[in-house]
């Protein structure tokens, strides 16, 4: 990652609290549109995306800790309800009002890819293209996709995870180490972690109420509203060119991630890249969406091609 970048942190006023930013570059160069980064989790930080500050060469790119994650996490009392798609879908309006995106690319990782679909489905003014990676459109067909994972972990694995999650042990020591079987499985293989991965987890531990509601325990123990998250229905009214990245097995699959028909990936302005090492860390796309920005150009693959 370049470290000559000048950078710019700051809060923007939303819903009462305020959302925290970092802005690497500091202008777009005539042509070109801001890259605006959504973190995952829900309840993670901004630290995974970093790796995506090497493409502000001639443009902004923006990453911001979702309200109540991070440095934006949430002091005052209040109602862990309050956690919802709903509220994350007005908070990027709210981002890009405040920084002046007035167009600009979108990028999302796992929830965060989750997010920007759902955004994009809005047909939201200004939005150029939307990168999405290891995203699910389907929950209820993720997790069927997931069983079959926790199917190939070791019995005694399996096992102990299944004996706390049916007694609602999930908060244990034992719980917490076992699962990150799967976690080196299918969420990153590389050790140790990277750093920036290793501050996304550490800044989760810290804070996890976004993610305990939204979520449920673990990637894999998904009991909270997002359990019923299904959006592949209304993939048709995305209209701008769209990237899918899919990692590894964890990544949602192909009818989880809206390319089966009537998905974005039936029209002319939506292609796949299947990423087959990559899993869930962002830095394998990052040179991917690079050399696609190096190139330009008028092809309908590369989505995150500038207008003009």
């Amino acid at each position: 990652m370049r470290d000559n970048l000048p950078v710019k942190e700051g809060y923007v006023p939303f819903a009462g609290h305020r959302t925290w930013y970092r802005i690497a570059g500091d202008a777009e160069a005539p042509g070109k549109a801001p890259l605006l980064c959504l973190h995952g989790g829900p309840g993670a930080t901004w630290h995974h995306m970093e790796p995506y500050a090497d493409l502000a060469e001639g443009r902004r790119v923006v990453c911001y800790d979702q309200l109540g994650c991070g440095n934006s996490a949430i002091s005052e009392p209040h109602d862990p309800s309050m956690w919802t798609l709903e509220l994350y879908l007005r908070e990027i309006t709210a981002v890009r009002e405040a920084l002046g995106l007035g167009e600009c690319h979108i990028i999302g990782h796992s929830w965060g890819g989750m997010l920007g679909m759902a955004y994009a489905i809005t047909r939201p003014a200004g939005l150029v293209s939307l990168v999405v990676e290891s995203s699910p459109a389907s929950v209820p067909f993720w997790l069927t996709e997931l069983d079959g994972l926790r199917a190939e972990l070791p019995a005694d694995v399996e096992q102990t995870l299944r004996r706390h999650e049916a007694a609602g042990t999930t908060d244990s020591e034992e719980y917490q180490a076992t699962m990150m079987a799967f976690y080196d499985r299918h969420v990153c293989r590389v050790r140790p972690w990277p750093d920036w991965l290793q501050r996304t987890f550490d800044g989760l531990e810290a804070n996890p109420e976004v993610y305990f509601t939204m979520n449920g325990p673990s990637e894999f123990h998904v009991v909270g509203p997002l359990k019923d998250f299904d959006i592949t229905a209304d993939l048709g009214s995305v209209d701008v060119p769209t990237l899918r990245g899919r990692g590894g097995p964890a990544s949602g699959g192909l009818a989880g991630g809206g390319l089966a028909s009537g998905g974005p990936a039936s029209g002319e302005s939506a292609r796949l890249a299947v990423l087959q090492r990559g899993l869930q860390a962002p830095v394998r796309l990052l040179y991917l969406v690079k050399h696609l920005l190096e190139i330009g150009g008028a092809e309908r693959l590369l989505v995150l091609r500038d207008r003009g």
